[in-house]
């Protein structure tokens, strides 16, 4: 959903422009630092790929807790690319095969029974796939005998052109390595048993071959696809040269990555929503109760977009010429408040962080009538959402063209959350 937000967030024309080869100084460093996250989200994906491998050669406590540590250390890289969705297009035509959410989980494999079935909204609710060689989608029957990569891409995912129906990415991973979380507002992710990859008498909940072919295959997926967009972030490569073609537009792609991302995205359907809900099905990473990191590293890369600096998995920098400089050129003052405003922002997601870390799991704090919770959850929304005031007077300041940022009914118009 889409909003243009008006009366005190107005964007506005102001200041003369300043020169092309400064913006396109600093969509340099944007690139660089597209292309460093995709490297590393690249990396970290391959070595889940490889502890997913161990998983299913031999399955035992230790190589399913590798495998989810595993998953879990490849979700900050990725989470700081966030930032680059929305301002370019051809990253927000592909997010969806790696990162959508959230999914009908009975689409892939067993739930439990107060999950229920098939729903008018999506018929494939809970058809599961692991369970099933043959399926019938839209009154097509499907031979998922073998699956691949490319049954997962081309057949399964978005099934019967339901959103829903994820099969792909790092949730349909995730689904796979933890099951469902069970746990309502209460501490505990979900508690696959590694025997559901077991073979022979060995295995639980059925289909344990077939259980391990998807989530090699959904692994498998996720590696190509993040191949694809470190192709489009070298030096020739499609994103980098689409960025590139006009500064002015360039630079807008920033501002409206991480004003989108702050306010509609972040502030309102990823935090906001859920706790209006007191809903944890409504949690970014349900089953695995890592929430908080993904929402975390997600402050942290539009941090990053702003002062033209990311720290690389190896410790390792990259960083130059600054959208920060930018500002601080046409306006000191605009530039030291939203650094201030960024800074307050992961003062608030980092006691968030420190408090789930700590053992007060990101579901309570989404328990009705939890005033702890609901105070640090809307400490987050409350610094997304006024550093993004910010962020639009810096378009205003760069004397760019009005830009419309992403929206959520749960700050814009809370009342049709309920209806």
């Amino acid at each position: 959903m889409k909003c243009l937000l008006t009366s005190g967030l107005a964007l506005l024309i102001a200041a003369p422009a300043l020169a092309a080869d400064d913006k396109a100084a600093v969509l340099d460093t944007y690139a660089d630092i597209a292309l460093a996250g995709y490297e590393d989200s690249l990396t970290t994906a391959e070595a889940l790929k490889a502890a997913v491998d161990a998983l299913v050669a031999d399955p035992s406590e230790a190589t399913l807790t590798a495998a989810r540590e595993a998953w879990r250390a490849a979700r900050p890289s990725y989470q700081q690319t966030e930032v680059f969705r929305f301002g370019n297009p051809i990253v927000d035509d592909w997010e969806g095969k790696v990162n959508a959410w959230p999914l009908d989980e009975g689409l892939i494999d067993y739930v439990d029974a107060g999950y229920g079935g098939a729903t008018d909204e999506n018929p494939l609710a809970a058809v599961n796939i692991v369970a099933s060689p043959t399926l019938t989608i839209a009154g097509e029957e499907v031979d998922a005998t073998e699956i691949t990569p490319a049954l997962i891409a081309d057949t399964l995912n978005e099934a019967d052109g339901v959103e829903t129906n994820v099969a792909r990415g790092y949730h349909a991973i995730e689904f796979l390595l933890w099951g469902q979380d069970l746990n309502g507002t209460g501490p505990g992710a979900g508690d696959r048993p590694f025997t559901d990859y077991a073979q022979g008498d060995a295995c639980t909940n059925g289909h344990c071959d077939r259980r391990a072919a998807y989530l090699e295959a959904a692994t498998a997926l996720l590696v190509e696809d993040l191949e694809t967009m470190v192709g489009n972030w070298t030096e020739d490569g499609k994103a980098r040269a689409a960025l590139m073609e006009n500064p002015d537009a360039g630079v807008a792609a920033m501002l409206t990555g991480m004003g989108s991302l702050s306010y509609g995205e972040l502030a309102g359907e990823r935090v906001r929503l859920g706790l209006m809900l007191n809903d944890p099905e409504e949690e970014h990473d349900c089953f695995s109760d890592n929430t908080h990191m993904s929402h975390y590293y997600d402050g942290v890369g539009i941090q990053n977009v702003y002062l033209g600096s990311y720290t690389r998995v190896d410790g390792s920098k990259v960083e130059g010429p600054s959208l920060s400089e930018l500002v601080a050129a046409k306006d000191p003052a605009l530039d030291t408040e939203v650094k201030t405003k960024l800074d307050a922002t992961m003062s608030a997601l980092t006691a968030l962080r420190d408090a789930a870390e700590g053992g007060f799991a990101y579901d309570q704090m989404l328990e009705a009538g939890n005033e702890k919770g609901e105070t640090l959850i809307m400490g987050v929304v409350d610094g997304l959402v006024d550093q993004t005031r910010s962020i639009e007077r810096v378009v205003s300041a760069l004397d760019l063209d009005q830009i419309e940022f992403e929206g959520s009914d749960s700050l814009d118009n809370p009342a049709s959350v309920f209806q």
